[in-house]
């Protein structure tokens, strides 16, 4: 599998805020990424480097080989949408999607009007007159619609209710499944997006923490639930990211997956193991991130 996006000793420094801090990491092509981590975790201030509506204080970025900024050649096929997307003052809805087709060779316009007429936009109404909702769904058309080779959403459906950001998750899937391209998602609904993203990068304090296939996510770690003594033995020797006891009963999460001995052992001491959700690891390991910062 070919490499879309390649970072390579990335710091971006704001006077004396270090938001990404030596940040190396590789975006494979045609995936759908998550990328995720806390608030000021850095998340946004990479993909604006990515997207070269920001320049890094030092090392490299590269876009399909190249560097993305002011390349003509590279821009046109990124598509940055962000939760609070900036329009003219007086631009309505139809303005920014024809602006949208002129910016992106890869526009779908038929697409777009079916994202219209799904999300219930008005094309004729002024951006800055709609709901919060009616903005953020005007962002995900034009992400959906561009069909760019490189398409970032920095939370832009936060904005949308429960049933319209279901209908973003199901046109994105349907649409990646038949025009792939390299997708980057940045979102704190972790559990949300678990189902659509392929691979997970998790950024705290300005560092990558994890970048890893979703599938090696799922057995990484485990929360084990029972009498503390039992939980104990099994619990020894693994690196423990949370425990939590009461009485005499005990509920620890460990990183390491159970191995066929482990699992004999854990019927036998008659305890409960409970899978972690991918939203519960990245807390975890944010968490032991953290502690060790700390230290």
């Amino acid at each position: 599998m070919s490499t879309a996006i390649e970072v390579s000793g990335v710091t971006r420094r704001y006077k004396n805020t270090m938001a990404l801090d030596q940040v190396s990491v590789a975006f494979e092509k045609n995936m759908i990424h998550g990328l995720l981590g806390r608030n000021g975790a850095g998340k946004t201030t990479l993909m604006s480097l990515i997207t070269a509506q920001d320049w890094p204080t030092a090392g490299d970025i590269r876009v399909f080989g190249k560097s993305p900024h002011e390349n003509e050649q590279i821009l046109p096929h990124i598509c940055f949408v962000r939760e609070e997307q900036q329009y003219m003052d007086d631009a309505k809805a139809h303005h920014a999607f024809r602006a949208a087709a002129l910016s992106f060779p890869q526009w779908d316009q038929e697409l777009c009007d079916r994202l219209i007429r799904d999300f219930k936009v008005p094309p004729k109404t002024r951006i800055k007159k709609m709901s919060r909702g009616q903005r953020s769904a005007v962002g995900v058309i034009i992400g959906l619609a561009s069909r760019a080779e490189v398409t970032f959403f920095d939370e832009p459906y936060m904005g949308l209710d429960a049933v319209a950001r279901q209908l973003f998750y199901d046109r994105l899937l349907e649409d990646y499944a038949q025009h792939p391209r390299t997708i980057v998602l940045s979102s704190h609904l972790i559990d949300e997006v678990a189902h659509l993203i392929e691979n997970v990068v998790l950024i705290d304090q300005g560092r990558i923490i994890l970048d890893e296939p979703v599938e090696d996510l799922r057995d990484r770690a485990v929360t084990l639930v029972g009498r503390a003594e039992a939980v104990a033995e099994i619990a020894a020797g693994r690196e423990v990211l949370h425990e939590e006891t009461m009485g005499r009963m005990a509920r620890t999460t460990v990183l390491g997956a159970l191995d066929d001995g482990d699992r004999r052992r854990v019927e036998v001491l008659d305890l409960d193991v409970v899978p972690v959700s991918l939203q519960q690891l990245v807390v975890r390991l944010t968490e032991r991130e953290q502690k060790e910062v700390a230290r």
